[in-house]
């Protein structure tokens, strides 16, 4: 390896300047800019490029235009298009109050590959998964002359699964029970760091009591109402501490998979009437858009190869299984249900398949 970035890093790279508003190139393609973090000077230099703004097949279906390419829809910028056009694409929090969005004109035919390498971009980066998109005939030379981050599309779109290592593990007495442990994962990608709580010493040899719990800031943190997530973790935790052993494993996944403000943006559109499936759709994300090989990875790296798994969901044990970790028992648990979160908990039974 030599000093310049392998394509690891700079995806790292891409998504850091997409939080921060600055153009990404993808090779052989054109360039991007994240539709939420839209500079209107940027957008001004995109007219006359051919430029499109690419939004998801569930942002498009919200918007009634169709997605000719599938998965994701190319909608022509017009030449009058400012950033507060493309910001109503993108963020469906004045939908119903500016219902009407167009005329649009979806583009069909063609190569639909930058607009899914951007959409991609942009949900990994935690920001809305839309992005104005333009094709460039010689990307190399337009990087190099603006200075901006080059990806190369296929590691991109690659569904390969960022290695984790351990970074150190210490002693971490807890409430629920003194031999608690707290072990640190890093993934190589530059994301965000995933952690394994332990309890006493559990035999390697034998299924352990784990749970694969996602990051709540607002349910774990604050005790929101609007979720079972607080009650889930703790319930796990004084769990394990009874039966004297187990791993938790705290997956930063916020939000289902789609960060900290996303989940807030969904609430809101809660609050307008959507259930919180329909609101995913609305921001242009699927159901779920977590990664539960995170946990099984964490699981074998520690040693071990079967559980018994608290959850309430089958698409865990799905994963756990095609993973490799076996799942020898599902473990209910049934918390935290109040009349804040009554409907979400039944929206998760009938759409997501949750075993309520």
């Amino acid at each position: 390896m030599g000093f310049a970035p392998d394509d690891t890093e700079r995806l790292a790279r891409a998504r850091a300047d997409l939080r921060m508003g600055v153009p990404v190139v993808v090779a052989g393609m054109g360039v991007m800019l994240a539709a939420e973090t839209l500079q209107p000077a940027r957008l001004t230099l995109l007219h006359g490029m051919g430029a499109a703004v690419a939004i998801t097949d569930w942002r498009a279906q919200t918007l009634k235009v169709a997605a000719y390419d599938g998965d994701v829809a190319r909608i022509a910028l017009p030449a009058d298009a400012d950033a507060r056009w493309v910001t109503a694409l993108a963020n469906p929090a004045d939908d119903l109050r500016s219902p009407m969005k167009g005329p649009l004109r979806a583009q069909r035919g063609g190569d639909a590959d930058l607009a899914r390498a951007a959409v991609t971009l942009c949900k990994s980066a935690r920001l809305l998964p839309a992005a104005v998109i333009a094709p460039l005939d010689d990307t190399a030379s337009f990087a190099a002359e603006h200075g901006l981050t080059v990806v190369d599309a296929a590691a991109v779109r690659t569904t390969e699964m960022s290695p984790l290592h351990g970074i150190v593990s210490a002693r971490l007495p807890m409430s629920v029970s003194e031999a608690g442990r707290l072990h640190v994962f890093r993934p190589d990608d530059g994301g965000e760091e995933h952690y394994a709580v332990e309890i006493g010493q559990p035999d390697r040899s034998k299924p352990v009591l784990a749970r694969l719990h996602s990051a709540c800031f607002t349910g774990d943190l604050l005790g929101s109402l609007k979720c079972d997530c607080g009650p889930q973790l703790r319930g796990a935790l004084a769990q394990m501490g009874t039966e004297g052993h187990g791993v938790l494993l705290y997956l930063n996944q916020e939000g289902r998979g789609i960060g900290l403000a996303n989940k807030m943006r969904a609430y809101a559109l809660q609050d307008q009437g959507f259930d919180t499936v329909e609101a995913n759709h609305r921001l242009g994300f699927h159901d779920d858009e977590r990664d539960f090989r995170i946990g099984a990875a964490i699981l074998k790296q520690m040693g071990f190869g079967a559980v018994r798994l608290l959850t309430n969901n089958p698409a865990k044990i799905a994963r756990m299984e095609a993973s490799g970790v076996s799942v020898v028992e599902r473990v209910p648990l049934k918390v935290g249900e109040n009349a804040h979160n009554h409907a979400y908990l039944a929206t998760k039974a009938a759409k997501s398949g949750h075993l309520l």
